[in-house]
Order: C-alpha cells, then sequence, then structure tokens
C-alpha cells in the first residue's frame, strides 16, 4: 500500500513555535552556540568538496523531517528520564570538544549530533525517538567520515572501478592500460581520485534513495535494506561510466576538456542516471517483493 503523505501531512497538528521557544529557548540557544562553527567548518572543509555535497541537503531535508514527525509526537511525548539525557549530554559534549579543540570534523559532527539527540530525548522521551528513528538515522548521513576510513574504503573500488572500465574500453579497440590506479590512454594518464570510486556518490545517493523510500512508501527496515543493496551496485556502475567517459574525453578531446568542465558535468549527470535506476528499481521492487517484504 503507498503512503499518502500529503494526506498524512494535513493530519498533522501544528507546531507552536512561539511555546517551543518559551520552553526551550535556553537548551536551543546553547545548541546554536555549538552549531554555528559547526556548520561553518563543514561549509569551508566537508561540504565543498564531492564527497560531501549531499551535507547540506541532508540536513535541511533531515531538519524539516525530524520537526515534522516530532510535531505529530508531540500529544504522546514523555520526558526522558533526566539521567539518561544528561549522560547523552555529557558524551555528546565531550566528542564535539575532543573534536573541536583538535580540528576532527567527524568526532566534532558526532559530538553536536549526540547533544542534539540527547535534548531530543528530554523532551520527547525515549518511546517516541524509536518510534521517529528514520529521521535521526538520515541526519547521521550529514556526519562526514572520518578521511581514514574513507581511504580504506575507496582503495579496492577505485581498483574494481579502473580495472572494469579499462577492460571495457580496451576490448573495444581502444589503446588503454592500467597500472595500478592510474590508468594509460594513448599519451595521457589519469589517475583515479576518491571521487571516482564510487564511494561518493554511494553515501549521497543512499542517502537520498532513502529518503525517497520513506517519503513515499514508509518506514519499513526490509524494504529500505533491499533497495539499499541495489542502491551500492547502481553507484559503482554509475562511477564506471563516468570513468569510461573520461578516458573517452581524454583520449579524443585531450586532457585539458576532460579535466574542466566536462569532468564535474560527468558526475553531475551519471549521479541523476543514478536516480533515475534507483526510481524505476523501487518501482519494480514494490511490485514483485513478497507481502511481507513491502512497505506499508
Amino acid at each position: 500500500m503507498t503512503r499518502d503523505v500529503a494526506a498524512t501531512a494535513d493530519r498533522l497538528p501544528a507546531l507552536d513555535i512561539r511555546k517551543l521557544l518559551t520552553d526551550w529557548w535556553p537548551g536551543l540557544l546553547g545548541f546554536a552556540a555549538l552549531a554555528v562553527p559547526t556548520i561553518k567548518t563543514l561549509a569551508g572543509q566537508a561540504w565543498v568538496r564531492e564527497s560531501g555535497a549531499h551535507g547540506p541537503i541532508v540536513l535541511v531535508t533531515g531538519l524539516w523531517l525530524l520537526a515534522r514527525q516530532l510535531t505529530a509526537a508531540r500529544a504522546s511525548a514523555r520526558q526522558g528520564a533526566l539521567w539518561l539525557s544528561a549522560l547523552g549530554l555529557i558524551l555528546g559534549l565531550a566528542i564535539y570538544v575532543f573534536g573541536r579543540v583538535f580540528d576532527f570534523i567527524s568526532l566534532e559532527t558526532l559530538g553536536l549530533f549526540g547533544v542534539g539527540v540527547a535534548m531530543l530525548h528530554s523532551a520527547f522521551g525515549v518511546a517516541a525517538l524509536v518510534r521517529n528513528w528514520f529521521p535521526l538515522f538520515y541526519l547521521g548521513f550529514a556526519i562526514p567520515p572520518p578521511g581514514w576510513l574513507i581511504d580504506k574504503i575507496t582503495a579496492p573500488l577505485k581498483q574494481f572501478v579502473s580495472e572494469v572500465a579499462m577492460r571495457s574500453l580496451y576490448a573495444v579497440g581502444l589503446p588503454v592500460s592500467r597500472q595500478g590506479v592510474t590508468i594509460y590512454v594513448s599519451k595521457y594518464q589519469l589517475l583515479m581520485e576518491d571521487a571516482c570510486s564510487g564511494m561518493n556518490s554511494l553515501v549521497g545517493l543512499t542517502a537520498i534513495s532513502l529518503l525517497y523510500i520513506y517519503l513515499l512508501r514508509g518506514s519499513s527496515i526490509r524494504y529500505s535494506l533491499l533497495m539499499t543493496a541495489f542502491v551500492i551496485p547502481i553507484a559503482i556502475f554509475g562511477n564506471i561510466l563516468r570513468v569510461m567517459i573520461l578516458i573517452l574525453l581524454t583520449y579524443f578531446f585531450g586532457d585539458e576538456v576532460a579535466q574542466g568542465f566536462l569532468h564535474y558535468t560527468a558526475g553531475f549527470l551519471l549521479f541523476a542516471i543514478d536516480l533515475v535506476l534507483v526510481f524505476a528499481v523501487d518501482s519494480l521492487l514494490v511490485r514483485i517483493v513478497p507481502r511481507a517484504w513491502r512497505p506499508a
């Protein structure tokens, strides 16, 4: 059964912003004092890179979704245990301060996330947070993963993507070869960057796909996991095509053309194609998967 999001939204009670600000202004002011410098750092570091381009989208849509869901939960909300909220707040602040002092943006953002969850727990209770788990899970995609983790994951992906792209073009007669993550074509050599490994589009594509599934289909964990299993190969396939396009552009038009405007255009175009493929897979799966796996 397809979820009627618009109808559900119409039934939600209005959020009393004035009462919220009156009751929670000290906490909101304190949270803003932590969040503003973190967002400024994210905007100057993680969000300007392709690996973090999805961050602002996730943050804005995640906060909207969280406000929308918790507005509906206000009537049945119960204040969380004080000791648990305090523990979460202390841990979140400790992680935040450590990340801020030592310039670990991943830990700083994680700590800010923990502080926010502790405040929400204090206001709504654990039951409301569990019922509305998806917005919090989705907002987790706005936390930039640490560089060492990205390097560890992208290394084998870069090898795989470059190998498949090279062999595919070599099979049709293009003079292309590979050594490690360096691809040689004619007189040019291309060094595979992390952006071409598939990891960057994988994170962003997974986040946007899960939001799409949640809004359209509901919060079925089984169905979300099933769709994620399809998102992974779609993202990798898209990056194989991206590398092939860059090799072809380099071979026929030169390195300057391939590394210029068309380099980024190819990335955005293939990301859009990946999204279309995700939508197509969703339309197919919702008709053929067993009833127990279908979203409600």
